[in-house]
């Protein structure tokens, strides 16, 4: 560019006149301009990198959003579920979510219309199968079906079904999109650690004769009913949380992780107590196993049990507590005790102390068994997902790269 400028300003000497002049000015000219553009690109580039980073960020302060399976059993000990997520590797290209225009997302109590074709038919999901320590490569809507299986309960309601397909689409693509892989061959591992997911030969063993045919059935309508739904927020896939049972409210997500996502909000939930058959738990301790699971050493470990609830959450769960002078937080004392939920209570007698727990999971999104009582009373799915998800709109993913890996 130097060079450039020089030899004009050799041509300048050597003319007479003003075109040498212009000359100059449309040179100028075109520099200034290039410059500009070459910001604006680089702008672009530093505003595209900090949205990945937000995405990233958020995955890695949600670190619990899907309650085992296996907590719907007798276990009188159930073991938190752990979503751990973020500082993985991306792979391939990253997947952009375009939601429909507003004007179409869906209304509270609106009916879905599953379009023909839609931007999640050629996506497929890589499937971490732990125990067969081997990937399945499935289309994304058999991913979802297979999470639908496992995390649901096939008695309940089709709308309540609706409202977890949905959830669990819109877990799936939010993943995707923000380019976090569970390792360079799979996107998800079949655990609690992403979500439960039943593969396609676990489904086809499941059930056997005519219930087999009923059960397939309605898992298939669930899932061709809202094909393509996803939840979102501002045009984002949400972080769809969900657990089995309120104690009669949801959670804050800050107030069981650290990030306050605004449509992650308290809500009441009153169907839970009536049809869950996990609202209260009982759990009994020895004195010695409940100082020992607590961590309890000396004279905290010797005296008299001390508990008293110093503050709670929105959700009227326990969000700190004194133990024999020792202040743990409601969810540290859930994951020290394995207990049923943060909302409990508790009788000491000389020997013993009893736990009464109300609720099952963290608390946080939407209440499976609430959203079977939302079901119940005639709610469509796109009602139950607004009111557990603040804000939100029940949307068509749109413009998604597919990936056809097999």
């Amino acid at each position: 560019m130097t060079g450039k400028l020089a030899r004009v300003g050799l041509d300048l000497r050597r003319s007479k006149g003003w075109w040498g002049v212009f000359g100059i000015g449309v040179l100028l000219g075109f520099i200034l301009f290039g410059m500009r553009v070459f910001l604006s690109e680089h702008a672009d580039a530093g505003l595209t990198l900090t949205a990945q980073s937000h995405l990233r960020e958020t995955d890695q302060a949600v670190l619990e959003s899907v309650e085992p399976i296996a907590n719907w059993g007798i276990s009188a000990k159930p073991q938190p579920a752990v979503r751990r997520e973020g500082g993985m590797e991306q792979q391939g290209e990253p997947i952009v979510v375009k939601p429909v225009p507003v004007s179409e997302g869906r209304e509270e109590g609106a009916e879905l219309t599953a379009p023909a074709k839609g931007a999640l038919d050629n996506q497929r999901v890589r499937v971490y199968l732990t125990e067969l320590k081997k990937v399945e490569s499935v289309p994304l809507e058999t991913y979802v079906t297979g999470v639908l299986a496992a995390e649901m309960p096939i008695d309940f309601e089709l709308e309540a079904l609706k409202a977890q397909a949905i959830a669990a689409r819109t877990y799936i693509v939010r993943r995707l999109s923000s380019a976090v892989m569970a390792n360079e061959k799979a996107d998800v591992l079949d655990t609690v650690q992403h979500q439960a997911y039943l593969s396609k030969d676990e489904l086809g063993k499941r059930w056997k004769g005519e219930e087999k045919t009923t059960n397939l059935a309605k898992l298939k309508r669930a899932i061709e009913e809202t094909k393509g739904f996803i939840l979102t927020y501002e045009g984002e896939p949400i972080e769809a949380a969900f657990f089995s049972t309120s104690n009669g409210f949801t959670e804050n997500s800050e107030d069981y992780w650290a990030q306050s996502l605004p449509y992650l909000r308290s809500v009441a939930s009153p169907w839970d107590e009536g049809i869950s058959p996990r609202y209260e738990a009982e759990t009994v301790w020895t004195k010695k196993e409940f100082y020992r699971a607590l961590g309890l050493k000396g004279k905290a470990a010797s005296a008299k049990p001390s508990i008293t609830v110093t503050k709670r959450t929105e959700g009227n769960r326990i969000k700190e507590v004194l133990i024999n002078g020792k202040s743990f937080s409601g969810r540290e004392v859930r994951e020290k005790l394995g207990l049923a939920s943060s909302h409990f209570s508790w009788k000491i007698s000389d020997h013993e102390i009893v736990i009464l727990t109300y609720g099952l999971g963290h608390g946080v999104g939407m209440s499976q068994w609430g959203a079977n009582g939302m079901a119940q009373e005639g709610k469509k799915a796109t009602a139950i997902l607004m009111h557990y998800y603040t804000g939100t709109r029940v949307e068509q993913a749109s413009k998604l790269p597919s990936r056809t890996t097999s």
